[in-house]
């Protein structure tokens, strides 16, 4: 994965030829033109379960049609960091009863959950950008 500067507040993610693109809101010198950093990692969390149920659906012949998560995030001012984050899946209608505690073990299957759980160990070091 590589990180770039494109102009602004903007920063890029580029991988696999995909493109994350983030902005800071204008309140913060922004454009506002894409999630801020920050909004994009809440984001991975909500679409990270998301997968994992859209999966567990599909592989049943689930209809979809109504399927949602409501992802709502508490966040401790004093300690000025998320405390909590809650994930609320909105079953369709007619959704079999037998799968309810199946889905929510199949969105606590999130990769990204399990990422935070366990946490990474994250090095950084600067060196010389020999291509510039």
């Amino acid at each position: 994965m590589r990180i770039r500067f494109p102009g602004g507040k903007r920063v890029a993610a580029e991988f696999d030829g995909l493109t994350v693109m983030t902005d800071q809101p204008k309140s913060a010198g922004g454009e506002g033109s894409a999630a801020a950093p920050f909004e994009t990692f809440l984001a991975s969390i909500g679409t990270c379960a998301g997968i994992f149920v859209l999966s567990f659906c599909q592989r049943r012949g689930i209809g979809t049609a109504g399927l949602e998560i409501l992802q709502r995030v508490h966040w401790d001012e004093k300690a000025h960091h998320v405390s909590k984050i809650d994930l609320e899946i909105l079953l369709p209608p007619g959704f079999p009863e037998k799968y309810r505690e199946a889905v929510i073990a199949a969105a606590e299957l999130c990769t990204v959950k399990k990422h935070l759980q366990a946490p990474p160990e994250i090095a950084v070091r600067a060196i010389e950008n020999s291509a510039a």
